[in-house]
């Protein structure tokens, strides 16, 4: 199933989301259908806010970017009740945009290494360090389930100028290629 990409606006991505445990319903083909639609909307990462859950729970697939760095080969998971628990001091700022936000792209700083703690779709824990631009995409979903947006992370004054934009995409003046609601 394709869910519809919940755009900016609609307050479950303003939720600080509940974590889930192991007898959550069908989560596997929950991860399984978010993989589809992150392929329709052409991203590389979702979370479960964007698609109207307020669960601990996201996507990436660094695979688009695989020319700019190997190791995104192929690169594919699901974190679940993730708990970033260390950020490099060193930073970069990427052009970001968002499938919640069409038409919006502003720069944010990200820290260039993290530590996180997640389960993975079989609910076994992992403890890994991610850098570069794995770091990036899980930093940017890592927001969405703590209710934060990348909006939010930008300069005071460039936040301001992106002000009427997200109005209207609050008001539902927008458009994209994939589906919405």
């Amino acid at each position: 199933m394709i869910y519809p990409i919940v755009i900016f606006g609609d307050e479950v991505l303003r939720k600080h989301c509940r974590e889930i445990a192991p007898d959550y319903p069908e989560v596997k083909k929950l991860v399984e259908d978010m993989f589809l639609t992150l392929e329709e909307a052409e991203g590389v990462g979702l979370a479960a806010p964007q698609i109207g859950k307020d669960i601990r729970l996201f996507i990436v697939d660094c695979t688009p970017w695989a020319e700019e760095d190997p190791s995104c080969v192929g690169y594919k998971r699901a974190f679940i009740n993730p708990e970033i628990y260390a950020y490099s001091d060193e930073k970069k700022v990427y052009n970001e945009g968002c499938l919640s936000f069409p038409g919006i792209h502003a720069d944010v700083p990200r820290s260039l290494s993290i530590r996180m703690r997640y389960l993975d779709m079989d609910f076994v824990e992992h403890d890994e360090e991610f850098t570069g631009l794995k770091a990036w995409v899980i930093q940017h979903e890592y927001d969405h389930i703590e209710g934060v947006v990348f909006t939010d992370r930008v300069a005071p004054l460039r936040r301001q100028l992106l002000k009427s934009k997200l109005l209207n995409l609050a008001k539902g003046k927008y458009s994209c290629s994939y589906k919405t609601r």
